[in-house]
């Protein structure tokens, strides 16, 4: 760093924070290292006493912390992502539509590795909002070498770290399933909770019909959809072990691949999803889905919508984290029940 008269400063970069100073009303920083000193800010410094200002002497092979934290930005920065302004070495990623954030967690760790420049992400698989802060990224020291962030790039590699996936509005079908509903003896509360998750994602059903535990009813209703143009077809009940439950016969009947009867999860262990040739998925939703606030459906669904193909090593590996607390007051998805 260099010493300089602050009148002999604009344009220079400071090197260090400068305090302000009001009895009773602030003690703070009103600059902060890394600010870019403007003709304004001339007369503001010399009202603090700073006659002299310490400036970032710049030196071959050297990179400014909000230069090199802007490498970072172009190593994460993705479709559907919008970035902030360097401040202090430190840029936030920001989702510009809903979606799922998919992250490249061995690259990620291979640029942490380097030292001296740090970026921390939500976990992998994280639902988002529009706006949602995705990421922060930051250069420890002031000043870093153009060497090291090179070496960055080498091996974050060609393709960005982050992935935003979009979740789509998709048109699905509802079948309602069970004697109990269709002969009237209780009333249908399941279509009412699926219809209202759905919603939250604008989805819209194109069919529903509510039909007696009788798989090839069942296996007919679930191909009228699809041939109707239902991109996903959602059946409710009837998923247990239960002599009378037939709508995991009825799926397995109706899709070309089966991916898994049952999942690691705790509301959701009788969850059953199958797929078209198409890619249409075919989903089994067990009773826990109508009366418990989050469960195994919460977590497929966005990867649904986001065309994210589901596979059965993916659901195995939501055991860990796969039971829900069922809190007092529901925070999900900021909670271990989502990944």
């Amino acid at each position: 760093m260099k010493l300089m008269k602050t009148e002999d400063s604009v344009g220079q970069i400071l090197c260090h924070d400068v305090t302000q100073i009001i009895k009773d009303v602030t003690k703070d920083a009103l600059f902060r290292k890394g600010h870019v000193i403007t003709e304004s800010d001339i007369p503001v410094l010399l009202s603090l006493g700073k006659d002299h200002v310490y400036i970032w002497e710049a030196k071959e092979g050297m990179l400014h912390e909000n230069d090199a934290a802007d490498i970072l930005r172009e190593l994460c920065q993705n479709e559907n992502m919008s970035a902030s302004n360097p401040k202090e070495g430190r840029i936030d990623l920001f989702a510009d539509a809903d979606g799922i954030l998919i992250v490249d967690d061995e690259r990620l760790r291979a640029v942490n590795g380097l030292g001296e420049m740090m970026i921390a992400t939500r976990a992998s698989g994280f639902p988002v909002k529009v706006g949602d802060k995705l990421c922060g990224m930051r250069v420890i020291p002031l000043i870093i070498e153009k060497e090291k962030m090179e070496r960055a790039r080498e091996v974050a590699g060609e393709t960005p770290l982050l992935k935003l996936l979009p979740v789509k509005k998709k048109k699905y079908g509802l079948i309602t399933t069970g004697n109990e509903v269709f002969h009237g003896r209780i009333k249908d509360t399941f279509s009412l909770v699926v219809h209202e998750k759905m919603a939250e994602f604008g989805c819209e059903p194109i069919a529903h019909e509510v039909l007696a535990d009788n798989h090839e009813e069942i296996t007919s209703a679930i191909k009228g959809m699809l041939e109707l143009g239902a991109e996903m077809v959602i059946c409710s009940g009837g998923m247990s072990v239960d002599p009378d439950d037939k709508t995991p016969l009825a799926i397995k009947n109706a899709a070309d691949t089966i991916v898994s009867y049952g999942a690691p999860t705790l509301p959701g262990a009788m969850f059953m999803l199958a797929y078209t040739t198409d890619g249409r998925s075919i989903c089994g939703l067990p009773g826990c889905v109508m009366y418990s606030k989050r469960t195994i459906f919460d977590l497929i669904l966005p990867r649904l919508l986001a065309d994210i193909q589901i596979t059965s090593q993916w659901l195995a590996s939501l055991g860990n984290g796969g039971m829900c607390l069922d809190c007092s007051s529901c925070h999900f998805p900021n909670c271990i029940f989502w990944k």
